[in-house]
């Protein structure tokens, strides 16, 4: 089975490893699963997810995959690649806002394919169950040397807190 390249997927490690891009509202806050006004994920070992607010939230991580141990050899074979993130909001909430954006880049860090969700609206009076979102990258071309993760998420109508998409259980795999 391939390994999860992204560090502290679930918040166990509080924001450890992310970095901020916007940190609208009140920022993110880490969170015990099922939380506030929340559900249970059907996700072995996660505990925590990262609560948005009432602002645009964002964050970003940047694999290097020569670090990770991938050849340059096997990374210009192609192998698929595998990017998936779960969402929800709050029952109590009236709605959210969620993205999810992945960027295959060059050493140089010019992009070479990318992966945009749109912005994914979440209506009011949800039942707070969790939504796993996938894509699989393959054909992409060789050159390949970092993957850059980002997704964001807020509440659709401002409310001070953490009222915003909830997001846990990040990942990124090459099935190599």
């Amino acid at each position: 089975m391939a390994r999860n390249l992204i560090k502290n997927p679930h918040g166990e490690e509080e924001l450890e490893y992310w970095e901020d891009i916007e940190n609208g509202g009140d920022g993110w806050k880490v969170e015990a699963i099922p939380g506030d006004c929340g559900a249970d994920i059907p996700c072995d070992g996660v505990s925590k997810y990262f609560a948005s607010s009432f602002e645009c939230c964002s964050k970003t991580q940047v694999i290097d995959l020569l670090n990770e141990g991938y050849t340059e050899e096997v990374l210009d074979a192609q192998p698929n690649i595998v990017v998936s993130d779960w969402y929800a909001a709050r029952t109590d909430s009236k709605g959210g806002i969620y993205e999810l954006k992945v960027q295959l880049l060059s050493g140089s860090r010019d992009v070479i394919k990318e992966y945009y969700s749109e912005s994914i609206t979440i209506p009011e009076n949800t039942d707070g169950a969790w939504t796993q979102l996938t894509y699989t990258f393959s054909e992409y071309g060789p050159g390949v040397r970092f993957i850059q993760f980002t997704h964001c998420g807020q509440d659709s109508v401002y409310w001070k807190g953490w009222y915003g998409v909830r997001v846990t259980n990040s990942s990124v795999t090459v099935e190599a």
